[in-house]
């Protein structure tokens, strides 16, 4: 069964547009708009990797981050935002973010960085 991917964003368009790049990189995703249920479905499990903005309708996205690589089974959390920054940068891997992205950015160089980020740790 291929790997599974959370992506946790309120805007549609973006992710309609992760969906279709995901899938045919190999990938099954799921996908919801808000902290809340991005939290819950975390918590299911298992997740190849967690894609998550900073800025959601309910809350931050570093909750998501730092739920996701809680023990026993941390998965990795590529955070992108429309609002990068050095600090929210420092603030995401602080939090244990695997990798950081801003917007805007290429179709290819977000999907190398799922890609090196689901490799790297080693799934």
């Amino acid at each position: 069964m291929p790997p599974r991917i959370l992506v946790v964003d309120d805007e549609a368009d973006l992710v309609a547009s992760y969906e279709r790049l995901l899938r045919r990189q190999g990938y099954r995703v799921v996908a919801t708009g808000t902290l809340r249920e991005g939290l819950a479905m975390v918590t299911r499990g298992p997740l190849a990797l967690v894609i998550t903005d900073l800025r959601l309708p309910d809350g931050d996205g570093l909750e998501i981050v730092r739920t996701a690589r809680r023990p026993p089974a941390p998965v990795p959390v590529l955070v992108v935002t429309g609002f990068g920054s050095k600090e929210s940068r420092a603030g995401a891997l602080a939090a244990g973010a695997s990798a950081y992205l801003s917007k805007p950015f290429t179709v290819s160089t977000f999907a190398e960085l799922v890609e090196q980020t689901v490799r790297r740790e080693g799934l």
